[in-house]
């Protein structure tokens, strides 16, 4: 899984959360800036990371000759290569759905590269933009434009099913021992949110997820795009269930995945968030989200 991605504040879902944030408490083991990651009742499983009133208007695309949208097959479920070598995803359904609301079908290309070269193709003038789950820093702002996000990536805890947990959230795991990969931003997240809880680090996401299977520690905390593949794939052997949450955190996480498009290239990019801003509100997003994670992320 490539890291995630840090973007501009947006508004919508994350600014209702760090309003939830600055209003929270300390309570029963929990940081007071852990706020689980739900849909308010009665809406989309999918938060919406658009404003639902918010309306921006769409640039004129009638000078772009073509839009090639790079992408790599080593991202599954977001894109991959699918028995056929066919091209299929999240990433790619959702690239395809955006060409189709813009109008511009005939001049989209979706093509594949190594993850690698990516950027390198897109400063070259080899694509239009990148959908690959490419992390968002400074050094590449400088260099690139960035749509706004339009998938929130959690955390989220898995338990082992023969731990004796007293309790339906994270506040029963105070004290107990709960595995999280070393160096990562979820061992900073799992400390700084939860700290009554004993984080045990492992040197690899494999050695952690093998110690929670044999009850070495009674749950884990990770990334909620694989962990919840795991509990439900043949690897885990029926061993765990996932637990609580899931969570979302601006500081460790970032704010979700978004497109990397051309620094000059704001016609785009604007075509891109508007185009976003409408899936978001007609439901397509939601469906495509569902096709690829039907148990949900959140």
């Amino acid at each position: 899984m490539h890291p995630m991605i840090a973007s501009p504040k947006i508004k919508g879902f994350l600014n209702l959360l760090q309003l939830c944030l600055a209003a929270a408490v300390v309570a029963g083991g929990i940081s007071a800036a852990a706020v689980p990651a739900r849909a308010a009742e009665g809406d989309s499983p999918l938060p919406l990371m658009f404003d639902a009133k918010e309306r921006l208007a769409r640039p004129g695309l009638s000078t772009v000759v073509r839009v090639r949208i790079l992408t790599s097959v080593d991202f599954p479920p977001f894109n991959f290569a699918d028995q056929t070598g066919r091209l299929a995803g999240f990433n790619i359904d959702l690239a395809r759905e955006i060409c189709a609301e813009l109008k511009i079908e005939a001049k989209c290309q979706i093509q594949a590269l190594p993850f690698g070269e990516l950027e390198k193709a897109l400063e070259g003038g080899a694509g239009e933009a990148v959908m690959a789950g490419i992390t968002v820093t400074p050094e590449r702002r400088q260099r690139f434009a960035f749509s706004r996000p339009y998938l929130g990536v959690p955390a989220r805890f898995a338990r082992n099913l023969k731990a004796r947990i007293d309790g339906d959230t994270a506040g029963a795991l105070s004290g107990k021992p709960v595995g999280v990969v070393r160096g990562t931003s979820h061992e900073l997240m799992l400390k700084a949110f939860f700290p009554k809880i004993a984080a045990t680090p492992f040197d690899t996401y494999e050695a952690m997820l093998e110690s929670l299977k044999t009850g070495k520690v009674d749950a884990v905390f990770a990334d909620g795009l694989r962990l919840p593949f795991w509990v439900a794939g043949e690897s885990s052997a029926k061993c765990c269930a996932l637990f609580d949450g899931p969570y979302l955190s601006e500081k460790f996480l970032g704010e979700g995945l978004s497109i990397m498009l051309r620094k000059n290239d704001p016609l785009l990019t604007a075509a891109f968030d508007q185009a976003l801003s409408v899936l978001s509100r007609n439901g397509r997003l939601q469906d495509i989200y569902l096709r690829y994670f039907p148990n949900g992320l959140y």
